[in-house]
């Protein structure tokens, strides 16, 4: 009937005006949230965030380019860019790569770790030591910026680098070849003169010595007890080469034995007997150090992350990343965590008062309830 609403087509109608009040409620939404998104990923750019390298790309309008975040150049009005999530897609949209930045390439990261670890295969394959000039050319960079790259990452120099190679030669040489002066030459050194100038502070003995296991070395030794267990004090002539803990005293002595096969042990007498009485003493109130001698053997890049531990005032604290920083190698921080691992004296050498960026306490040889035990007591002296 006139006048009466068309029941079969009014439910239609209330529908499409539904739909049509619900886009206009969720689309602002979703505009929104884009554009946060967008605000998010300008915020990047505008602070060429190297982290955000690889996750996105964007595109400028006026040039026709597209590049990464982090890039260098000048940056274009916001207006010009738009973001792509791939390369392929800001190609797929008709913009080419930037030849500053590269975006299309490998990060730079992954492009520097590739040239050192291809240093590094070229230094140890290498009979004598390449040049830094050969290096930085095989790789496609230049010395100096080879230099400073080759040190950030592996925190040593190319040349130290390629010096710890030729000594590790010479330690697998030593227990295999007929003769010392074999085993040095065999390592790359061209004369047994310039190797032996060195061979204390690389082997801890002499290179004959070495290869004996220890043999006609003398060591001092006593297992005592103290508040964190089993205590192993050693001692060469030169100072203390040895503090471990544990809770065998068994196996502290089995590591010592490991440690130099060959060499004399000798169970230590009165006068040494007040040598690990100290080294107690330095456990319980490790804030009064230690006046006496260390025979350290390492690295020298190993000594200068131990030197740097003694540095550590006790009671406080720093992280693996801050100790890497301090020594000039931010990037080294596996390369401190590894030298404060291998470090043999405990507490004189206080490698405990490093801890993880989140406070974490790993990473200690004689066990993660010693190291809270000493940062504990030394927060309360």
């Amino acid at each position: 009937m006139r006048g009466q609403p068309d029941t079969r087509i009014f439910p239609y109608m209330e529908a499409r005006k539904s739909m049509s009040m619900a886009r206009r409620i969720t689309e602002p939404k979703a505009r929104s949230g884009a554009s946060r998104n967008e605000d998010r990923l300008y915020a990047a750019v505008a602070g060429r965030d190297k982290a955000l390298d690889g996750t996105f790309v964007y595109s400028v309008a006026t040039t026709g380019v597209y590049c990464r975040p982090s890039c260098p150049s000048r940056h274009a009005r916001r207006e010009n860019m738009a973001f792509h999530v791939s390369p392929a897609a800001a190609k797929a949209a008709g913009f080419r790569p930037c030849k500053r930045c590269r975006p299309d390439a490998p990060p730079r990261a992954e492009e520097h770790a590739r040239a050192v670890s291809e240093a590094c295969r070229l230094i140890e394959a290498a009979e004598e030591p390449p040049t830094l000039a050969v290096l930085a050319e095989a790789v496609g960079l230049s010395p100096y910026h080879f230099h400073r790259l080759f040190k950030s990452i592996t925190g040593v120099t190319p040349k130290a680098y390629a010096s710890a190679r030729r000594q590790k030669r010479v330690r697998e040489n030593l227990t295999r070849r007929t003769t010392v002066t074999q085993a040095i030459h065999e390592a790359g050194f061209n004369s047994s003169g310039r190797f032996y100038a060195d061979a204390d502070a690389v082997l801890g003995m002499t290179p004959t010595t070495f290869r004996a296991g220890g043999k006609d070395m003398r060591l001092s030794f006593a297992v005592a007890e103290c508040s964190l267990g089993a205590i192993l004090v050693a001692a060469s002539d030169k100072g203390i080469a040895a503090i471990l803990l544990g809770d065998d005293p068994e196996a502290l002595v089995r590591d010592l034995e490991d440690r130099f096969p060959k060499a004399e042990l000798i169970g230590g007498n009165r006068d040494f007997e007040k040598i690990v009485a100290k080294v107690v003493g330095l456990v319980e109130a490790p804030g009064t150090g230690l006046d006496l001698p260390l025979d350290v053997r390492g690295t020298a890049f190993q000594h200068r992350v131990w030197q740097a531990l003694r540095e550590i005032p006790a009671g406080t604290t720093t992280t693996y990343a801050a100790l890497a920083q301090h020594l000039g190698m931010p990037r080294a921080v596996r390369a401190v965590a590894g030298a404060c691992a291998a470090n043999t004296i405990a507490v004189a050498i206080p490698c405990h008062r490093v801890v993880r960026n989140d406070g974490a306490l790993a990473g200690y040889r004689w066990g993660v309830e010693r190291k809270r035990k000493l940062i504990a007591r030394e927060a309360k002296s």
